[in-house]
């Protein structure tokens, strides 16, 4: 099958009425994106559910459409048509760009977007369908974790912050055999590494079934035993050594004090997901529990970590 991809220019205010306009139109997918992206005036959006974001908006946006090509076959100047229907609507378009996308491969392709990823020397994300990094540390770790529906993959900054503090802490023999768990386990990429790092008994948790499957089937190509589950499978009294949270603030906040009793008594916590504006009232709820402190700020996120105040 070959598509026309039609990408329209316009102010942020008006591109999800033009989206919305272009499915109406017969568009099969509408991808909104900044318009400099890739370029020195690139502007990173990132929040999260019910956030004010205080940072400057799009300058322009680029709005992507994809149609079946054979409209443009059946109905001739069938760009002119949608222009003038986007016209008489009141979204008139003085900047636009249209392309032939031929039918690919595309579970290849995408594949050829995610490259291992190096956390650190000695830890390595490799997606399945990738050999190994050649030359690597003599006590490297390689996650084999590949992009799919739970949330990360290693790529993304809070991900890395984790992972970089499971290590420290195997690197002052404060992991080895010690209990572990990933609290909102996503991929289960935080308990995988523990494990490979010498943990004991190692736990993730989610509330997503789809991401027990994930983290589950990730385990098993790593060939480590974790165990995974949803929240009932912890009790009042579950205590582990180690608790790693990479989700969101909001839902940090909401869940402090189910978070902070999972965590035994000279035990770690560190959390993430955080953008360092919301760090101290984050440190602040959890004092209870935890005497966190900024562990690593990594492109405006944070990784906030301590011990056990009792």
């Amino acid at each position: 099958m070959t598509y026309r991809e039609l990408s329209f220019f316009v102010t942020e205010d008006s591109a999800e009425l033009l989206g919305d306009t272009l499915m109406e139109l017969g568009a099969l997918s509408i991808t909104v994106e900044d318009a400099q992206a890739d370029t020195a005036n690139e502007v990173p959006l990132y929040g999260e559910p019910g956030m004010v974001i205080h940072v400057e908006a799009w300058q322009e946006s680029k709005v992507i459409a994809l149609f079946d090509q054979s409209l443009w076959v059946e109905f001739a100047q069938h760009t002119e048509a949608i222009l003038a229907e986007l016209d008489r609507l009141g979204m008139a378009i003085d900047h636009y760009t249209e392309a032939q996308i031929e039918e690919q491969d595309w579970v290849k392709l995408t594949q050829s977007q995610f490259d291992p990823i190096a956390i650190s020397e000695r830890i390595w994300v490799v997606p399945s369908w990738h050999d190994q990094p050649q030359d690597l540390h003599p006590q490297a770790i390689c996650l084999a974790v590949d992009p799919g529906l739970a949330f990360g993959t290693g790529s993304h900054p809070t991900t890395k912050l984790c992972l970089n503090w499971l290590e420290s802490l195997a690197d002052a023999n404060l992991l080895q055999n010690q209990s572990v768990m990933d609290y909102g386990c996503g991929s289960g990429i935080l308990a995988i590494a523990a494990k490979k790092l010498g943990s004991g008994d190692t736990f993730g948790l989610d509330i997503d079934p789809q991401s027990v499957t994930a983290s589950t089937d990730n385990a098993l190509r790593n060939e480590v035993q974790i165990t995974f589950g949803l929240p009932d499978m912890v009790t009042d009294t579950t205590k582990f050594n180690v608790v790693v949270a990479n989700i969101l603030a909001n839902p940090l906040k909401i869940l402090a004090p189910a978070i902070g009793a999972l965590v035994a008594p000279n035990g770690y916590l560190a959390l993430s997901g955080i953008l360092e504006q919301q760090a101290e009232q984050i440190i602040e709820i959890y004092a209870p529990w935890v005497d966190l402190k900024i562990w690593q700020v990594a492109d405006g996120w944070v990784c906030l970590a301590g011990k056990s105040v009792s």
